[in-house]
């Protein structure tokens, strides 16, 4: 880890979040996972992640599941609702497919639904090992077609529905929006993938050249991978391994950010690489000197580059528009060009 020189306040991050997550145990059994996906998010983290907006408000659903119920809970700004229909953005969590612990995500995804004017819908499936593959699959579609019917209830505007997650969340996102297409499921405005893993053999070069990163290791990465598949074959599945669908073409456009020093940064650039020659329209960003969950902590590398660009999609901008840059630049670079466009006009 001393390879990556990290800075004091990354080392900060780093500490805070393996003590919540107890990344020093390689191999968690099942009474530990749930007492982290249990456990009260304390202060000392909570300095590091984003403050809960006032504005927003959360509420909690059941949605019916094949052989189950799940839990969701929906982050909306009734302010922002009262001027119009709002996006729509589901999200699926990260961690594995194995932990999800619902009130760190509260914290980051409340904030993400104040900057976009977005409502949040995020989704609590069923997790590993008690529930393998392809369990969270199914509860994440059925749940798209849950909030795709009961958008009609809320102030939600049906053609900006939005899947989006982060790490193992952004590969069911993926799979998801395969299956919206295969299934003739609801239409998707688009679909945000954060650091994803697309492709369960781990055989890519970032997998190799970042296998000890202070936040996520290959070896996690393996245990998440056993723990989730039902039987080694599993990883060979587009429903496991997006990557490996043999047609990616008519998929909704697809914001994807992966993390420089993150050993999932390839699976992110080469479904991307995929899906450009697919025809299906995509944008990549790496965020410089980051590493794998950085979005979610208030001061890591790359986060307000990354909220941005979510913003920017979300708000109907083309993906070949949108920019990796901090809100303060984007706003700047607005003003900039509205003053040449006066400059020329006069």
């Amino acid at each position: 880890m001393d390879e990556y020189n990290l800075s004091r306040r990354m080392r900060k991050i780093v500490d805070l979040s393996d003590e919540f997550w107890q990344r020093h145990v390689e191999k968690p059994d099942a009474e530990l996972i749930y007492k982290i996906n249990n456990q009260e998010v304390g202060k000392k983290l909570k300095r590091i992640l984003m403050k809960y907006p006032k504005q927003i408000i959360t509420s909690s659903y059941i949605i019916p599941v094949s052989e189950g119920a799940v839990t969701a809970y929906y982050f909306n700004n009734p302010h922002t609702s009262a001027l119009g229909l709002c996006p729509l953005i589901i999200f699926y969590h990260g961690g594995g497919w194995t932990f999800g612990n619902m009130d760190f995500y509260e914290l980051f995804l409340s904030h993400l639904a104040y900057v976009t004017g977005s409502c949040i819908l995020s989704i609590d499936y069923r997790l590993a090992p008690q529930y393998k593959f392809p369990t969270a699959v199914e509860d994440c579609y059925d749940a798209l077609l849950w909030a795709a019917e009961g958008a009609k209830y809320w102030k939600i505007d049906p053609d900006r529905i939005f899947v989006a997650g982060d790490s193992a969340g952004a590969n069911l996102a993926a799979v998801v929006a395969h299956l919206a297409r295969d299934r003739k499921g609801p239409a998707l405005a688009g679909q945000i993938l954060l650091y994803p893993i697309t492709d369960g053999r781990l055989r890519t070069l970032s997998i190799e050249e970042h296998k000890n990163t202070p936040m996520l290791t290959t070896k996690i990465l393996q245990y998440y991978i056993d723990t989730y598949a039902r039987e080694p074959k599993d990883i060979l599945s587009p429903m496991f391994s997006p990557l490996l669908a043999q047609d990616k073409s008519r998929l909704a456009p697809a914001l994807i950010i992966t993390a420089e020093n993150d050993p999932l940064k390839d699976d992110g650039i080469l479904y991307a690489q995929e899906l450009e020659k697919a025809g299906t329209p995509v944008k990549v960003f790496t965020a410089p000197n980051s590493y794998h969950g950085f979005i979610l902590y208030k001061g890591a590398e790359g986060r307000e580059e990354a909220e941005c660009a979510i913003r920017q999609f979300v708000s109907g901008r083309s993906l070949k528009n949108v920019q990796f840059i901090k809100e303060c630049v984007l706003k700047r670079e607005g003003k900039a060009h509205s003053f040449e466009a006066s400059e020329t006009i006069g």
